[in-house]
């Protein structure tokens, strides 16, 4: 997660909150990169979906809401579709070859 105090405190947001209910309503609960690729992805409670942000959130445009809630600026994803948008850098673990987790 950001670790932006700021940021963080958006996201247990109840304006956040309600934003991300009825935007993943909107998208019938599918991830739209699956779906744009003919799979339906489904959010499951072993797997929900995750709401995007394409402009990332900072301390300097959270409070906008035509970046933070606006839903131009959300995506719909699957956590393997979310995974890729975090930088490498971002990412705490990796999994090897062999199906092992290792810290990065």
């Amino acid at each position: 997660m950001n670790k932006d105090p700021v940021v963080e405190q958006f996201y247990t947001s109840w304006r956040w909150r309600q934003c991300r209910t009825a935007f993943a309503k909107s998208k019938g609960n599918l991830c739209e990169r699956c779906l744009s690729r003919g799979i339906i992805q489904p959010g499951s409670k072993d797997q929900p979906l995750e709401t995007h942000h394409r402009i990332p959130l900072t301390a300097d445009n959270v409070k906008d809401p035509a970046v933070s809630l606006n839903w131009a600026n959300l995506e719909l994803l699957c956590k393997k579709c979310h995974d890729e948008e975090r930088p490498k850098a971002e990412k705490r673990w990796r999994v090897d070859d062999a199906g092992h987790v290792t810290p990065r």
